[in-house]
């Protein structure tokens, strides 16, 4: 987490751009880099202060990944193609929404949802372990790095801690721990395989890759080939600079 701005700074701040002097909830960066990225902007409620940054240009492309945490090729995909294509790419060109789920079964006993995973229990607690945090942290920014430790990692299940400590202090894995083992991560157990039951069309093994709002298997191969050049020539803005393209060998997948 950024230092506390000093009371001085704010002040100074406040009056060279009016508006600019007051922190938000979920803005944890010193004042003066407020209009330093669209991204820190939207998080400081200062983005129609900043004069530097103009309107995107065009919508982000939207990228949904329906994976499960124990899936060697979604793990796999995750960590090579999608977190380094998001480090790449400024928040304005690519928008990802992370659904752990995958191949899973859910059944109502007696009024509860029950899960059962390609992979086992450990894999369901992992997936829980995902959507919880995901839940607390809300901000894409937050979690996905902790996501990416959990899944690059020896352990998904038991590296929650460390890895909170290396990319997201702030957040209180306790919150987490209290979602996992309560009702919440139930209920957004139950949302995350309505989203995954509802896919059209339905999807055949995981990773499975919806890019605006499609899945074709020719979407697949070219995300799953080089997910940083698809994005690259999809985007209709003003192309970032990392759009130079790249080449990584096909992925496979967990299928049914």
């Amino acid at each position: 987490m950024a230092p506390a701005v000093p009371l001085a700074l704010l002040a100074l701040v406040a009056l060279l751009a009016p508006g600019l002097g007051v922190a938000f909830p979920g803005c944890d960066y010193p004042a003066h880099l407020w209009c330093s990225s669209r991204e820190i902007a939207v998080a400081c409620q200062a983005e129609s202060r900043c004069a530097n940054l103009s309107r995107p240009a065009a919508a982000p492309v939207e990228l949904s990944l329906y994976y499960e945490s124990l899936c060697p090729a979604c793990r796999e995909f995750l960590v090579r193609e999608l977190f380094t294509t998001w480090l790449l790419l400024p928040a304005e060109a690519l928008s990802i929404t992370l659904v752990p789920y995958g191949n899973a079964k859910e059944s109502n006993v007696s009024g509860k949802w029950h899960f059962q995973c390609q992979h086992g229990p450990e894999e369901c607690l992992g997936n829980m372990i995902e959507t919880c945090l995901m839940h607390e942290a809300k901000n894409f920014s937050t979690y996905f790095p902790v996501i990416f430790c959990l899944e690059s990692g020896s352990s998904v299940t038991k590296n929650l801690e460390a890895c909170l400590q290396v990319y997201a202090p702030q957040l209180d894995g306790g919150r987490v721990a209290a979602c996992v083992q309560g009702e919440t991560g139930v209920a957004l157990m139950h949302r995350n395989a309505q989203l995954t039951e509802a896919l059209d069309p339905p999807h055949q093994f995981v990773p499975w890759i919806v890019i605006d709002g499609k899945h074709t298997d020719e979407l697949q191969a070219q995300a799953e080939a080089s997910l940083l050049g698809l994005i690259c020539r999809l985007y209709q803005g003003e192309k970032p600079e990392a759009c130079g393209g790249s080449v990584a060998p096909k992925r496979g997948s967990c299928r049914r």
